[in-house]
């Protein structure tokens, strides 16, 4: 016999306050429709690739390849964000044991979540970041994408992500210190 109830009895404001988290449900749906924008978007520019490539450049195959990088990048932290947020912060999606759970979730809480999302948002920057230095070579001259002011605060930029995520992964360090002394009762 099971000590756990089988309906739990709660008050009008519990239940309501418990039950608003399925609000986030069309925020989640909203994402799995822009995830499906990406893909459009990456299977147009490899169209684009795969029909030019005789009369692409080099830098500029380089620079349509990091693009689809950064969709799917892009597309990987939308997975991270659907799936993990609304296992962390809706409900369980119960596939335990199923042969492709993301080896990730078994262990998805809200730190595990912001630390993955902070690593994946410096991914996608080190991407822009790299075609912007690709690009560095024509700034001056007429037509170019950037000038010596944005290839800086784009680079500030980057730098800002990776110390807040240091800042997340120090902060989860800490909290895991904390948890750890107290459950040893020091």
């Amino acid at each position: 016999m099971s000590d756990v109830p089988s309906v739990y009895k709660t008050g009008f404001f519990p239940t309501l306050i418990f039950g608003s988290r399925w609000l986030q449900l069309p925020l989640y749906l909203g994402l799995i429709i822009a995830q499906c924008a990406y893909v459009f978007l990456f299977l147009k520019e490899l169209t684009h690739l795969v029909l030019d490539v005789n009369s692409l450049s080099e830098q500029t195959i380089m620079l349509i390849v990091l693009g689809l990088i950064d969709v799917v990048m892009i597309s990987n932290l939308l997975v991270m964000v659907i799936v993990g947020g609304y296992e962390t912060f809706v409900s369980r999606l119960r596939l335990d044991g199923h042969p492709d759970q993301p080896e990730w979730l078994s262990h998805v809480n809200a730190t595990v979540l912001k630390v993955k999302l902070a690593m994946a948002i410096i991914g996608i920057s080190s991407i822009h970041l790299l075609k912007t230095f690709i690009e560095a070579g024509n700034i001056g001259m007429p037509g170019a994408k950037f000038t010596e002011e944005g290839v800086m605060w784009q680079t500030i930029i980057h730098m800002t992500f990776i110390f807040s995520a240091i800042g997340i992964a120090y902060t989860d360090w800490l909290m895991q210190k904390v948890s750890s002394a107290n459950r040893n009762g020091h």
